[in-house]
């Protein structure tokens, strides 16, 4: 099930129907393996309920420390860093996705080195940060390519790039 309808090009974020998203969030409300932990987590944050969707980051992150193995840990960790980027804690979540997609990359699991390196850039845009924010999106495209992502997932990671580059060339208001 696809909830995302698209990606609004001066924010990056998802563009969502909530209604939909709420009747998944009930639908898993009670499930509590580390799939719909993560899953709840994104359903929370694009619904803006971020206090939420903390608190069952970190419960997710606990889960796969203890329960999961090493890739549920570092999707955990990109999903909890994706929460704490919407929190306006761009520091906090800078260092964990970098964290997550050196050890992604470490261990040549380019899916998940490109899905943080994708989210760092996000965070880095957010944060005002474009050149940054190219350089990861990039770096995302290179290791999705490598991967063998399908046309969809190349696209959004284009797309970044050039929201990235427009925003470097944008005059400064005054």
């Amino acid at each position: 099930m696809n909830l995302i309808q698209g990606y609004d090009p001066d924010t990056l974020r998802e563009i969502v129907r909530p209604s939909e998203c709420m009747a998944r969030l009930e639908e898993i409300e009670s499930q509590r393996s580390i799939p719909a932990l993560l899953e709840r987590v994104w359903l929370l944050k694009v619904l803006d309920r971020l206090d939420d969707a903390l608190v069952v980051s970190e419960e997710a992150v606990r889960q796969a420390r203890m329960a999961g193995t090493r890739k549920d840990l570092l999707r955990a960790r990109v999903l909890h860093a994706t929460v704490l980027q919407n929190r306006g804690a761009h520091a906090a979540a800078d260092q964990e996705l970098a964290h997550v997609a050196t050890e992604a990359e470490g261990q040549g699991w380019g899916g998940i080195a490109a899905f943080a390196h994708q989210h760092h850039g996000k965070n880095a845009y957010d944060a005002g940060e474009y050149e940054q924010a190219r350089e990861s999106f990039k770096r995302s495209l290179f290791l999705r390519r490598a991967a063998g992502a399908d046309d969809r997932d190349l696209e959004i990671a284009l797309r970044a790039i050039d929201a990235a580059e427009r925003r470097q060339v944008e005059p400064v208001a005054v």
